[in-house]
């Protein structure tokens, strides 16, 4: 099959991450791969997003940016339509904002076969416009809506209409990547117990809700300390205000990093505060890693993370009920290492990314049946 992979810009995203990794695969399984990135690379996110390039060319994966501007941007009609026509794909495969870039090209260059992966829940995924684009795209478009949880297929019939076809197809991540052994090279204090966060500091994270969770815990149990990975536009005002809280010594900001994995193995547990979410790839890493979860309950998340099993679930926009969380782990180290155990066999039966990438290569090959292509 030629498949052209298309969404905003390379980076540590986890749509951007899934996009790179079934890419990988899917040249692996003899498929003719381009992934196209409307965004050429820059700001926090382009190292990582060359080293995205660099391992999907080795892997046989063509890469293709754009050029896009900021605001909506007509040349990316016109170039989109070249790529089309010169590739003539057998299936376009579309990730977060770009179908009101790439539905009229596909529908000019009759590709046979077009899909969109929802990366979130759909009330939140795009805007006015494109809900509008979306509408059109899945009822009138012939475009598949693939939801990437039970969860989000949910949301997707709500927005769209409850007779939308949409496939549920997990997201997966290299597992093997993750299980790893306990760092190496990055050392903490022994009585530390260390929570790692992965995640942009943007509004959907709620890292101040995670702030003012941990810092009611710490007073309950000193012995913690927070690593916050990422970086994004509410960076300062988390700053700010855990100086403010006087929790300098306790919180840790890590920046953007591409050795997760070595930080996962060094922690204790995962933490995740968000209002919303898909399916959250750093969730599946940490899980893989052998850590268990303490996440609130929100989107995708309760079809990954069993309560009580792999890690503790609690409510949304709760500081209370997360803090809780965060002690029933932190207190027993026992407890730590059954749950991450149970994680780490889930993660290995059920999250990898060959087997996200078996059914994708699956959907495209019966849609392309269905049209008669094969």
């Amino acid at each position: 099959m030629r498949v052209i992979q298309i969404l905003p810009n390379l980076g540590a995203g986890g749509a951007e991450i899934l996009v790179t990794n079934l890419g990988i695969y899917l040249a692996k399984n003899g498929h003719k791969i381009i992934i196209a990135a409307l965004f050429d690379p820059w700001g926090s996110d382009k190292e990582i997003a060359l080293t995205q390039k660099r391992c999907l060319i080795d892997a046989g994966v063509e890469v293709v940016f754009l050029n896009k501007h900021i605001g909506f941007d007509l040349k990316m009609f016109q170039r989109l339509l070249n790529l089309f026509r010169n590739f003539h794909p057998d299936v376009v495969h579309t990730h977060r904002y770009v179908l009101r870039y790439t539905l009229l090209p596909a529908l000019f260059c009759r590709v046979p076969v077009k899909v969109h992966t929802v990366h979130n829940v759909a009330q939140k995924e795009v805007d006015w416009l494109g809900k509008l684009v979306h509408w059109i795209a899945f009822r009138l478009g012939n475009v598949v809506p693939v939801s990437i949880s039970k969860e989000i297929a949910n949301t997707v019939r709500a927005v769209y209409g409850q007779d939308i076809y949409t496939p549920v197809i997990y997201n997966g991540i290299p597992i093997t990547r993750f299980v790893s052994s306990a760092s190496q090279d990055f050392t903490k204090e022994e009585k530390d117990v260390v929570l790692l966060h992965v995640g942009r500091f943007a509004p959907q994270k709620s890292h101040f809700l995670l702030v003012e969770a941990f810092a009611l815990a710490v007073k309950e149990y000193p012995a913690m300390k927070l690593w916050l990975v990422g970086d994004g536009p509410l960076k300062p005002a988390v700053e700010k205000i855990i100086v403010e809280m006087g929790l300098e010594r306790k919180v840790l900001f890590l920046g953007i990093r591409d050795d997760v994995p070595r930080l996962l193995a060094a922690a204790d547990l995962f933490v995740l505060s968000s209002d919303y979410e898909g399916v959250p790839l750093s969730v599946l890493e940490a899980m893989a890693a052998g850590k268990p979860v303490v996440a609130t309950a929100v989107g995708g998340v309760p079809e990954l993370v069993e309560d009580g099993i792999t890690g503790v679930l609690v409510p949304p926009r709760n500081p209370e009920a997360l803090a809780k969380g965060i002690l029933r782990l932190a207190k027993d180290a026992d407890l730590r290492r059954r749950m991450g155990k149970a994680a780490r066999e889930r993660a290995l039966e059920r999250f990898d990314i060959s087997r996200t990438a078996r059914e994708y290569e699956a959907l495209y090959l019966n849609l392309l049946e269905k049209c008669g292509r094969i």
